[in-house]
């Protein structure tokens, strides 16, 4: 990636959005040099939309029943991210594929955070497929997004021991702290 749009964000959000907010933190403290310009999020009932409002970050939905084909609701999304000014697309909580509209309006400039070590248990619930395989290392990656789930070229990885009596949710709690501070990083990196 070069150029001077590389760094101005637009965040893709489902959930809670800590992943976004950790990004948001880094930039407001001026260790990350980039620049928020919009949340949109598929979920209207997303913590992640209040967050971004609460920073002042303009916060968008865009529901997926609202549109009859993928195609559609891709090029809404698409439409919303190029009137912020957007050059990076992050994936920050976002629990849907994205399709080729979306992808070959960014073109190597959407990435994405996994709580997995991938190639490793991509899709949901990567914490719980880890400790059912019995790994002892778990983690996180940022990767670039393509037409395959969690399948794009890693950019960062970061690796979280796994205890003994560690459950999803103690796993994932761990792995997120790590998740937080390795977006940030990839991002600085691109």
């Amino acid at each position: 990636m070069s150029g001077r749009d590389d760094k101005k964000i637009g965040f893709l959000v489902s959930g809670r959005g800590s992943n976004m907010a950790a990004v948001l933190e880094e930039i407001a403290a001026g260790r990350l040099k980039a620049e928020a310009r919009v949340a949109i999020s598929d979920n209207p009932e997303a913590p992640a939309l209040a967050l971004a409002s609460g920073r002042g970050l303009p916060a968008v939905t865009i529901e997926r029943k609202n549109f009859p084909r993928r195609q559609e609701f891709e090029e809404a999304l698409v439409r919303v991210l190029k009137e912020h000014g957007v050059g990076l697309v992050v994936l920050a909580g976002f629990m849907r594929l994205l399709g080729p509209t979306l992808l070959s309006a960014f073109p190597g400039r959407i990435i994405n955070i996994h709580p997995s070590l991938l190639p490793a248990f991509p899709g949901l619930e990567a914490q719980r497929q880890a400790l059912e395989y019995g790994v002892k290392i778990a983690g996180c990656t940022v990767h670039y997004v393509n037409e395959v789930m969690d399948g794009g070229r890693i950019i960062a990885q970061a690796a979280v021991p796994v205890e003994p009596d560690d459950t999803a949710e103690s796993l994932g709690a761990r792995i997120l702290t790590q998740e937080h501070r390795l977006l940030a990083l990839a991002i600085a990196g691109l």
